[in-house]
């Protein structure tokens, strides 16, 4: 099954956001995914079970060195592009 997600990482206690947030996003292109980071927030879309294992491997990579918070929307009800480039909006 196909879903959609967008996750916002928060790394804490840190006065450098960007290495761990850079870490997560190269963890999810390793697995294969295409993530487009935002300003607030980073979108995917793919399998159900390859987009859950790679946001765990990059959560575990990220968590081994630094504390932080993801928080994580998923659904299958939002349409993906055959190419995985970009990610249709929901009509809801």
């Amino acid at each position: 099954m196909k879903i959609q997600a967008e996750l916002s990482l928060y790394p804490l206690r840190t006065q450098h956001l960007s290495g761990n947030i850079a870490n997560f996003t190269e963890t999810l292109q390793g697995a294969g995914l295409h993530p487009k980071t935002g300003a607030m927030s980073t979108s995917l879309s793919g399998e159900v079970g390859q987009v859950f294992a790679a946001v765990a491997r990059a959560f575990e990579r990220c968590a081994a060195s630094s504390d932080i918070v993801l928080v994580l929307k998923a659904g299958n009800a939002c349409p993906v592009c055959p190419t995985q480039e970009r990610v249709t909006p929901c009509k809801i």
